[in-house]
């Protein structure tokens, strides 16, 4: 049985252009999860109190996603393209209850 886990991405400082360019590939990943019915929610964190930081980006991301253990957790963290591309200073995986809704 699947459990949900919070991955939990901190940005490395001046990241937002290694961010921008390795989106698309971090997105898809998601819509990966998202498709096979595993992803609760996922977004950035923005640096600023604005919906759209413009040029002052973003602090982390919060991944919310199903998996069948912490350590399946930790390794799709891992491989997040934005571990590769050095967006994340650190990430990290812990599990998840949901409550509401």
């Amino acid at each position: 049985m699947s459990l949900f886990y919070a991955i939990v991405g901190e940005d490395a400082p001046d990241s937002l252009d290694k961010r921008l360019a390795a989106r698309p590939a971090h997105l898809e990943r998601l819509r990966a999860l998202q498709a096979e019915g595993r992803l609760l929610l996922a977004g950035p964190f923005p640096a600023i109190d604005s919906i759209d930081p413009g040029p002052a980006g973003f602090s982390g991301s919060l991944i919310v996603a199903a998996f069948d253990s912490l350590d399946d957790a930790h390794a799709w963290a891992e491989a997040d393209p934005y571990v590769a591309a050095g967006v994340y200073a650190s990430v990290s995986a812990r599990p998840f209850k949901k409550v509401l809704p």
